[in-house]
């Protein structure tokens, strides 16, 4: 952890309080130096997180060895040791060789260093990689990537399901994490959140109560099961970090409402259009058979009263007049995207009708369903309150049932 810097104004309190500080001479170091001291420093984060010293062995991470062998050749070189006996705080330099372990493997440290896609420098330097990512874009992909498999992911299976079928249907939207600047935005992380990452839906299971996780023990601890039947017990540092490397990353959740049918628009809101729900005065069988129970819901951003005015002569309105029985005033917010919601929710209930148009050919329109009004007034109302993504519309019922959860 980096200390923070003396400054001019601690040495005056100290003076005021009679303390003289010694000055300490910074050293400059060559860049072998500095690369050494780089490199000793990864070994020393490495046991801060591990608890231990990195290892010797094919079954460890590609890192882990490599770290193993730059603190053997830390070890084995005087020069090495003093430059960084300042540093030693976990008396690293003290421990024991494992030499015989790595000899086991490899007759000598640069061929091990080869076979890891490491090139010692000419001043021999042992921080050169090849062929291989930086440690922290490589870190956050291993972190993400190691998985087991979900045992119980029958459980997260309809979770799953719904969630897909509210992004196919528009009432869940999937947003960028990432704004224009490449700046991550939304990173906040809870449990029952769902992102997108890597390409696949990240479910965030369950979460730590405590900060008591991590290296630094000021972490949380997470279950995220991904939509590949796997599970991550991941760090929300490394889930972040997961996120952040990933440009197409995005939070999945529902469609911010703000103040769309506020009855009294704020200063500050911007007029968006209005939605209106009509019924028709058609003489057709079907429409006259159940008129309380046929209704078109649309969107303009002008006078719903000029939008109609020709109904009579177009088959979006079914040939015939109609009445508008309930209107909603829009507020920031796309007009399209708020029409979508509508119809998607109430697919199931579109009305299947065929209207010969004043030209004599057959149409089919669209915007027309089978719901009475009072569940119109209750979909608007879940869409103000932001629930509607866990309701879901019964048409043999007539009413709204609640998406049950596991």
């Amino acid at each position: 952890m980096a200390k923070a810097s003396f400054t001019q104004e601690d040495d005056d309190l100290l003076a005021e309080l009679g303390v003289e500080v010694e000055q300490k001479k910074k050293v400059a170091h060559t860049q072998r130096e500095e690369r050494i001291i780089a490199g000793f420093e990864e070994i020393q984060r490495f046991v801060e997180e591990h608890g231990r010293v990195p290892r010797h062995g094919e079954g460890n991470d590609i890192f882990e060895r490599l770290y193993a062998v730059r603190l053997e050749r830390i070890r084995s070189q005087d020069e090495c040791c003093k430059l960084v006996s300042s540093l030693d705080h976990q008396s690293l330099l003290s421990v024991s060789s494992t030499k015989a372990e790595l000899e086991a493997e490899y007759k000598t440290d640069d061929e091990l260093l080869e076979a890891l896609g490491v090139e010692p420098s000419k001043e021999g330097g042992i921080t050169h990689l090849k062929h291989v990512k930086s440690q922290s874009e490589k870190k956050a992909a291993e972190e993400i990537a190691s998985r087991t498999v979900c045992s119980d992911f029958d459980n997260f299976k309809p979770l799953f399901e719904q969630v897909q079928d509210h992004l196919t249907r528009g009432l869940l939207e999937a947003k960028v994490l990432k704004n224009q600047k490449g700046q991550t935005i939304m990173a906040e992380i809870n449990k029952g959140d769902w992102f997108i990452v890597n390409g696949q839906k990240a479910y965030i299971a369950d979460m730590s109560k405590d900060r008591n996780y991590g290296f630094d023990n000021n972490d949380y601890r997470l279950r995220v099961i991904f939509d590949n039947k796997t599970e991550s017990d991941l760090l929300l540092r490394s889930m972040q970090k997961a996120l952040y490397v990933d440009d197409a990353s995005r939070r999945i959740m529902s469609l911010s409402a703000g103040p769309l049918f506020d009855s009294i628009a704020g200063e500050e809101d911007t007029a968006s259009g209005t939605i209106y729900v009509l019924r028709s005065k058609s003489d057709h069988p079907t429409i006259a058979n159940n008129r309380n129970l046929i209704h078109k819901i649309g969107v303009t951003g002008g006078s719903v009263k000029t939008r109609i005015a020709n109904a009579k002569q177009d088959p979006t309105y079914l040939m015939s007049d109609v009445e508008v029985v309930a209107t909603y005033e829009l507020y920031n917010i796309s007009r399209i995207k708020l029409e979508n919601i509508f119809h998607r929710f109430f697919d199931s209930a579109k009305l299947d009708i065929e209207i010969i148009d004043r030209f004599g050919k057959p149409v089919i329109p669209k915007e027309w369903f089978l719901v009475p009004l009072f569940i119109v007034d209750e979909v608007v109302d879940k869409i103000k309150d932001g629930s509607i993504s866990e309701y879901r519309y019964d048409q043999n019922e007539v009413k709204l049932i609640k998406i049950a959860k596991n």
